[in-house]
């Protein structure tokens, strides 16, 4: 494999886990917030739900997603008839599939982050005519982003070493679907494979932990510039 095969292999594993990691913290956001400060029936349902990928084996998620976004699927037959849009063996699938499986480490670390907010700062902000956009402006969100950035970290790590999900639901598509666990499983089943698969688990490697020493910097850094107004 060329020096240009394996940068285009890192190049579409940056690009799936950045757009999967994107996708899935407003969502994750939520849920989390529902999570830490909702109280409604069927909250306890749907804290497992969320945390269903996190037990069941990947290749099962891959197999509800590939139902659910085939063709003939609930969502993939709408999709496509409407839209023109189908995610099978498409790196927007490989996306999906990453983001699917990232969220239960989003929601926890949002929701741990949300829970350990001093609720009577928010209390007060209130007391003091703030309506509830603004005491989440500038109370809530700027209390509990380190840990969303702990949790986009946890995401995105999550993100680019998804295999069972992406391979059930996306294949292994060169240029397309194949990331770098789908490439290094290829390798591995080729004779010879090992200095690839060596080099792609070194870049592998590489990338989390640059990943992980940048949110720990943005992490020291927004909790450093915490101003309550």
């Amino acid at each position: 494999m060329t020096v240009e095969s394996v940068w285009s292999i890192v190049r579409l594993s940056l690009l799936v886990g950045g757009v999967g990691t994107l996708a899935v913290l407003p969502v994750a956001f939520l849920l989390a917030y529902a999570l830490a400060r909702g109280r409604f029936p069927g909250r306890t349902l749907l804290d497992a739900l969320i945390h269903l990928p996190l037990v069941v084996p990947p290749v099962v998620t891959g197999w509800v997603l590939l139902i659910a976004f085939a063709p003939a699927g609930p969502i993939g037959g709408p999709l496509e008839r409407w839209f023109g849009v189908t995610l099978l063996f498409r790196w927007t699938g490989a996306a999906l599939a990453a983001a699917v499986m990232a969220l239960p480490l989003a929601v926890r670390a949002i929701r741990l982050s949300l829970e350990s907010v001093d609720r009577r700062l928010e209390d007060a902000a209130r007391t003091l005519g703030a309506g509830r956009w603004r005491t989440f402006r500038t109370i809530t969100l700027p209390l509990c982003w380190p840990g969303v950035l702990a949790g986009a970290t946890l995401a995105f790590a999550r993100a680019l070493g998804e295999f069972g999900a992406t391979i059930t639901f996306v294949s292994n598509v060169p240029g397309e679907t194949e990331t770098l666990p789908l490439a290094i499983y290829a390798a591995l089943q080729r004779p010879g494979g090992e200095d690839l698969v060596w080099r792609l688990a070194a870049i592998s490697v590489a990338i989390s932990l640059v990943a992980l020493l940048a949110s720990e910097w943005l992490a020291r850094r927004a909790g450093r510039g915490v101003h309550v107004l």
